[in-house]
């Protein structure tokens, strides 16, 4: 699996100008799933990106995680970020899992941040064509890979 992690004051999603999900303060997820990513990715990850130390404390220091600051998580599949772009001008995306098996592992990752105790975890549309909008924060992103 691979998430890019980016602080945000807000984020949104739309679906044909429809606002589906979105979130204040806190994180935009974009989550790529790859083939063979197992339940146990899923909780590393879930257990990483919650208690990600990004957010100021009061002496202005990346201290806090989402678990500290009650803040929550706006997750939008993205299967692009298994994008290859070593050859030629078009991406290849062998690299991304099937639908039918990222679809269920998608969900599963918001599930498990709820579990991990983050407050509002917002979603996407696993598919569909959709319109992201954000404030990134800092700016903080970071791309994180499970081992």
């Amino acid at each position: 699996m691979r998430a890019v992690v980016q602080r945000v004051r807000h984020a949104q999603v739309a679906v044909d100008g429809v606002v589906v999900g979105q979130v204040g303060h806190g994180f935009l997820v974009l989550l790529g799933v790859a083939p063979g990513d197992t339940d146990a990715q899923i909780t590393w990850l879930a257990h990483r990106v919650a208690g990600l130390r990004v957010f100021e404390d009061a002496d202005g220091k990346m201290n806090h995680s989402l678990l500290d600051d009650g803040l929550g998580a706006l997750v939008v599949s993205q299967f692009t970020l298994y994008g290859d772009c070593r050859k030629g001008m078009r991406p290849g995306f062998t690299g991304a899992a099937h639908p039918t098996v990222a679809e269920p592992l998608y969900e599963r990752f918001c599930e498990a941040l709820v579990a991990e105790g983050v407050v509002h975890v917002a979603r996407g549309v696993f598919g569909a064509d959709m319109s992201v909008s954000l404030l990134n924060d800092g700016p903080v992103t970071l791309v994180i890979d499970t081992p």
